[in-house]
């Protein structure tokens, strides 16, 4: 059960015109709730892996993951595939069963996502003094801790989701925002203890919750976790500098628009984005917090409005795919919390984005890692021309000429991502 004294300060940049920017990852806490689980690593074949526990044996290796496809380079004149990705801040399971129901959403339209878990989510409220968080106290998180229940639901669903080909990355641990020793303030230094403390807690559950006849994690996390999305979007800078010396190949913390991603101290930059509010004059970020924020304020708004804001962020998603599917074809970068905001109406507006698009010809919906590997794996002129596209710009003369191995690079730049440093607190 979540323990903190207080809920998340979310903190919400705000653009003008009201544009909230800086999604904040308002995380649940991973509660009670029981939820269908799903067995470990299987082989190609569908048989079980050799298992190889790992330190107290709360990680094991169990073989490479299972479901994930193999990146293909583009041919030359070919069109790129439609990639979207659906991320999850914090990822815990709780009474809700949220975590549970989004991974049968996935398995039935052939999606996988990334789960970014919050160490601190298997971490016992008994043992919360072994996390010495930077510039705070020890023992202190502005989520929370867990108890055994909600570790073991929370273990049930992680193990089942890397068997199915999700990926898991991380939140971090104690969700700590604003100037006040917040993560906006932390030096490397500092971000490298964040982040070996939340690897920590993943590598030790079963030391720590006396879970000693649950399952391993079927998978080394320390090979396997290779991105993250920081607390409230804030602190990326020194955050990717700590992650690219610890192993990371991506970050999902920065602010964007819908163009191809490009490397950023050394790592993919792989933005939320800003995505169309029906109706309004403005875009704000492709989060559920960010519709939100923008219709309610941080708490639940008039119930009469729910549907319509849920259909407002469906709506914002949808167009925002489209213009994507039929213009450059830059992956779409979707984040979410495991919430019930609003009478839960943004859950609903996700899922029905994912059996809306994940069907469609040429669509992709894929974890980070699925989606860095096959960058990784494209010819570099390749993506420096598809760089070149703007929001929503359809190649000249169709894909055929412009990607076509003799083809000139283009010398359009993508339309500049919004400035944080324009955005003020509210």
């Amino acid at each position: 059960m979540l323990t903190a004294t207080k809920r998340v300060s979310f903190g919400a940049a705000v653009m003008a015109l009201a544009v909230g920017l800086a999604g904040c990852s308002g995380d649940q806490g991973a509660k009670e709730g029981a939820a269908k689980g799903a067995p470990g690593a299987q082989n190609a074949h569908g048989a079980p892996n050799a298992v190889r526990l790992i330190g107290d044996g709360s990680t094991a290796f169990t073989g490479a993951q299972p479901h994930l496809a193999t990146p293909q380079r583009l041919k030359p004149g070919q069109k790129p595939p439609q990639f979207v990705v659906f991320s999850w801040d914090g990822a815990g399971e709780d009474s809700q069963e949220l975590f549970s129901h989004f991974r049968e959403v996935a398995k039935k339209y052939d999606a996988t996502m990334t789960y970014f878990l919050s160490g601190v989510y298997l971490l016992p409220e008994e043992k919360a003094a072994q996390y010495q968080p930077p510039k705070h106290a020890a023992g202190r998180s502005d989520i929370g801790f867990n108890d055994a229940k909600g570790i073991k639901d929370t273990l049930r669903e992680v193990r089942a989701a890397w068997s199915e080909g999700n990926e898991i990355g991380t939140h971090y641990n104690g969700h700590f925002c604003g100037k006040d020793g917040g993560v906006g303030t932390w030096s490397v230094a500092e971000w490298k203890s964040e982040l070996s403390q939340a690897k920590a807690f993943v590598k030790g559950w079963k030391t720590n919750a006396g879970l000693q006849g649950e399952p391993p994690l079927p998978f080394d996390y320390d090979k396997e976790l290779i991105g993250a999305r920081t607390p409230c979007l804030e602190g990326q800078k020194n955050a990717m500098r700590a992650g690219r010396e610890m192993g990371f190949r991506y970050d999902s913390s920065g602010i964007g628009n819908q163009v191809w991603p490009k490397k950023k101290e050394g790592l993919w930059d792989v933005p939320l984005q800003l995505v169309p509010v029906p109706g309004r004059e403005f875009e704000t970020l492709s989060m559920d917090y960010n519709f939100m924020f923008n219709q309610s304020g941080e708490s639940s708004g008039d119930e009469s409005q729910h549907e319509y804001w849920g259909n407002q962020m469906r709506d914002g998603l949808l167009q925002a795919f489209d213009r994507a599917y039929n213009g450059n074809r830059a992956p779409l970068i979707i984040g979410n919390h495991f919430e019930s905001w609003n009478g839960g109406t943004y859950m609903r507006a996700v899922e029905d984005t994912i059996k809306t698009v994940c069907v469609q010809k040429d669509v992709k919906c894929v974890s980070f890692r699925e989606l860095v590997d096959w960058l990784d794996a494209q010819d570099p002129q390749t993506l420096e021309k598809l760089r070149g596209l703007r929001v929503g710009q359809a190649p000249k003369g169709g894909w055929d000429a412009f990607l076509a191995a003799t083809a000139p690079l283009n010398s359009a730049s993508p339309a500049a991502p919004a400035s944080p440093a324009s955005a003020a607190r509210s």
